[in-house]
């Protein structure tokens, strides 16, 4: 990333968000902690969700993402963003704290939407959201006709994302991530070499857009066994 772009304004403006953000981390990493807690230990969620992470945002990787910000050039009909600073900090960065529930296969989503929506609600936490990033056309459809809105991205991630604030009132947003095991596979893998700094190998962005292809296909035999044995047992 080319950080000669920056003006002196720029790089002030930066340093104050991230001065901001080291000083309140204790309060942004409680909240990611209460979100795992309640999903986590939510009794109708644990027979459905094979594990629950969180984590809050490394400072570095926060830098590399507002430099990011600041160098973006709007698209054709598209008016620039207000700049990000230590003042609407933490209402433009929405994934400074994430939360991220892992499971088998996705006839599972349904109910893990439903019953950690009651979970959150019962709590009287604030749900933006879900929001499908997902490629696949057959798997958009399925989020569609659940009424979930549904985005793709060329770099071909996949994942269920929710925002989530403990008030209305609240300044801290948790990044609640929903995905299945195989869609964890690509999205390490390509956290690993893509992220904060994209690759410069053109080999890699091809493998990982195979990579992608392939843990979609995964996802489809997954389902299928899932599906195998569901009317295996219906037989019975």
């Amino acid at each position: 990333m080319d950080t000669s772009l920056l003006t002196l304004a720029d790089k002030k403006r930066i340093a104050q968000a991230l001065k901001r953000y080291e000083k309140e981390r204790p309060d942004i990493q409680q909240v990611a902690k209460l979100v795992h807690v309640l999903l986590a230990e939510y009794p109708k969620l644990k027979s459905l969700i094979h594990s629950v992470n969180w984590r809050i945002k490394e400072t570095s990787h926060l830098e590399h993402k507002l430099i990011r910000k600041t160098l973006e050039i709007p698209k054709p009909g598209e008016l620039p963003k207000e700049p990000i600073t230590a003042e609407n900090l933490f209402d433009r960065i929405e994934d400074l704290a994430g939360v991220r529930i892992l499971h088998l296969h996705t006839s599972q989503f349904r109910r893990i939407n439903k019953l950690l929506l009651e979970a959150l609600q019962m709590q009287q936490w604030v749900v933006t959201g879900p929001e499908a990033n997902t490629w696949d056309d057959e798997y958009r459809d399925f989020f569609k006709k659940m009424g979930v809105k549904t985005v793709s991205r060329e770099s071909l991630y996949t994942s269920v994302h929710y925002i989530l604030k403990t008030s209305a009132t609240s300044a801290y947003k948790c990044e609640l991530q929903v995905r299945t095991l195989a869609e964890e596979i690509w999205g390490e893998v390509s956290h690993t070499i893509d992220y904060p700094e994209p690759t410069t190998s053109i080999a890699c962005k091809e493998q990982l857009k195979v990579l992608a292809r392939v843990s979609s296909s995964c996802i489809r035999l997954v389902d299928s066994i899932f599906e195998s044995e569901k009317e295996h047992k219906s037989r019975k």
